[in-house]
């Protein structure tokens, strides 16, 4: 009588598990039609030729060197002591989100890029040599553009303040780059752009109750 009473209960359940993959299929088609439709329209429509001349370049990581080398003599010049704790933290952030990005999450959701999926690929407008190795979801430029930008903002709070808001127009725009190029869908660059905040901030904070607000050192 036990069993049956359990059986009985079991089994509705079961089939309820059952009815919500066929659920989260359709919603995941529904996504992913929206998402293609997007990135073709911004890769292949919503084009000209100043995008196809600056975004290429604009999207390398190295094109922003010259931005990195100023924060670490920044850091230095102003923040004395704590400026290798800030680089510290700098550190460890990018390197959360890049860990997080390429060697978790692609290979757990193993979406391929655009440029590399059979069905698009005589559609995409790829406007780099080649189409990159490795998978598309979360765009790794995006989180580790927008945990930066995140855990600038939220470091650097005294210093620039409202201005600090132009960081995540920076990551924006490279994000935006990676679908112009053709490498990323937009819900790439979208949740990429959300985990690096949620990492960002979460690195800040905790640098801000450890180490403290940075504030200009006088000498």
């Amino acid at each position: 009588m036990v069993i049956a009473t359990v059986q009985s209960l079991s089994l509705p359940n079961m089939q309820n598990q059952l009815l919500l993959i066929p659920f989260f299929q359709k919603i995941w088609t529904l996504i992913n039609q929206w998402d293609t439709w997007l990135f073709l329209k911004l890769n292949t429509e919503w084009t000209n030729d100043f995008f196809d001349q600056v975004f290429p370049w604009w999207r390398e990581a190295n094109t922003w060197i010259p931005l990195y080398l100023f924060f670490i003599i920044f850091a230095f010049l102003n923040f004395k002591q704590k400026a290798f704790s800030w680089i510290l933290f700098v550190i460890v952030t990018v390197t959360l989100t890049d860990q997080l990005s390429s060697n978790l999450l692609k290979n757990i959701f193993e979406r391929p890029r655009p440029c590399m999926a059979n069905v698009l690929m005589s559609q995409v407008s790829l406007r780099l040599n080649n189409c990159p190795g490795g998978y598309s979801f979360p765009s790794s430029h995006a989180i580790n553009h927008f945990g930066f930008a995140m855990f600038i903002f939220i470091t650097l709070q005294p210093i620039f303040k409202k201005w600090g808001r132009l960081f995540f127009l920076w990551a924006a725009t490279i994000c935006y780059g990676q679908v112009y190029v053709g490498v990323h869908y937009p819900l790439d660059v979208l949740c990429g752009a959300l985990l690096g905040c949620v990492l960002g901030y979460v690195t800040g904070k905790l640098f801000t109750n450890k180490i403290g607000l940075l504030v200009f050192d006088p000498i």
